[in-house]
């Protein structure tokens, strides 16, 4: 029953602007969303990144009060579609339901989908297991796929010390030698707060370019648009609790910052600057960004601690656990055979990707026997 619910659809930027303090309310009332689902990152991506007349907030209020919100937006490419805002910048995605009237704001909720996708298969990317677009996947009537998504690693909320007693002994005592390191080098750390934390993210981001110079790094990283994006939402959600900003000094000066991502149950470090100095102090700045992210998941408010998208080898030193992310795709009959489209669209990409994966492989390999022949010489 959604009695006294009423279902209406925001498409009006300055409409979905005016909406942070009843999304705000919404969002802290809701357990499973995460950082990527307030309304900070998401007003502040959208003027980044969206593009006039595609926007696509289903909103659902008792009253006056928003008890359901997915915020979507319509794209025409490679298939026409419903996706959530926060694009690829965003490592998970969700809707937002009130835990006091959950079922009765997921039917709600279902059925304003369900009247959007006449046009367009709505398509939930980058979705974290025990994420509330579960509910409305079981409410669906019609054409739906599951898919499996991005690749994510996560931690236990445990301070660092216990997570090295979860390490190999031989793996345990070199991280343990690089946490003494840290001190034996001066290494401070201090959280920011709100009121600095813009100038912060102004000297992460330079980092970040100085410390991936000359390598391969994510371009979207150090384009204006992303630059924008942080400087905008990240001060605000320093200041409700959605994110911590870390400065690492050595001698007074700042040599590497990190974001990191904060929400109910999770924790995430999204992005980080190191000066390569830290290096030439031997430095592991890997460790040093786990030590202080895990300040932030086994205090008072124990948060999983997220190692985000992508199964990169250092990663798996801290021996987490595998989550993967899963791409829930609704649609009503009409847009059925669009659903099929997007499912074929999906595979093609991944067999792409599978071919690129083995070709790096291989020329890793090659490139380890070289060094190998030539030390052997």
């Amino acid at each position: 029953m959604t009695t006294n619910l009423t279902t209406g659809l925001c498409v009006d930027e300055g409409e979905f602007a005016a909406l942070a303090g009843p999304w705000r309310r919404l969002y802290q009332e809701c357990e499973e969303a995460t950082s990527f689902q307030s309304h900070a990152w998401l007003a502040s991506w959208w003027r980044s990144y969206g593009r006039p007349g595609r926007l696509r907030v289903v909103l659902v209020r008792e009253g006056g009060e928003l008890v359901a919100a997915a915020p979507l937006m319509r794209v025409h490419a490679p298939v026409p579609a419903h996706r959530p805002l926060g694009g690829a910048i965003s490592d998970f995605a969700d809707v937002l339901l009130s835990a006091r009237i959950r079922d009765r704001a997921a039917d709600a909720l279902t059925e304003g989908l369900r009247a959007l996708a006449r046009t367009a298969p709505i398509d939930f990317r980058e979705v974290r297991a025990g994420a509330c677009v579960e509910r409305v996947c079981e409410r669906w009537q019609g054409p739906r796929r599951e898919l499996v998504d991005s690749r994510c690693l996560e931690l236990p909320p445990l301070p660092v010390d216990e997570l090295l007693k979860r390490l190999p002994s031989t793996t345990s005592q070199r991280a343990r030698a690089k946490l003494r390191k840290l001190s034996a080098a001066g290494v401070r750390h201090r959280v920011v707060p709100a009121d600095e934390a813009e100038s912060t993210v102004r000297t992460l981001l330079r980092l970040h370019r100085l410390q991936w110079q000359g390598r391969k790094v994510t371009s979207e990283h150090l384009r204006p648009r992303f630059r924008e994006h942080l400087l905008r939402a990240v001060p605000p959600m320093v200041a409700a609790g959605e994110a911590v900003v870390t400065e690492f000094l050595v001698d007074g000066e700042v040599l590497a910052a990190d974001l990191t991502l904060l929400s109910s149950r999770l924790a995430g470090g999204y992005l980080y600057g190191a000066h390569p100095s830290l290096r030439e102090r031997k430095v592991d700045v890997a460790t040093m960004l786990l030590d202080a992210c895990t300040r932030h998941t086994s205090g008072e408010q124990p948060r999983t601690l997220s190692l985000l998208r992508g199964d990169e080898p250092y990663k798996h030193h801290w021996r987490p656990t595998a989550a993967p992310n899963r791409r829930f795709l609704l649609a009503r009959g009409r847009t059925a055979p669009l659903l099929t489209a997007a499912v074929c669209e999906a595979s093609a990409r991944e067999w792409a990707r599978g071919v690129r994966r083995d070709r790096q492989e291989r020329r890793d390999r090659q490139e380890r026997q070289g060094r190998r022949a030539g030390q052997a010489g």
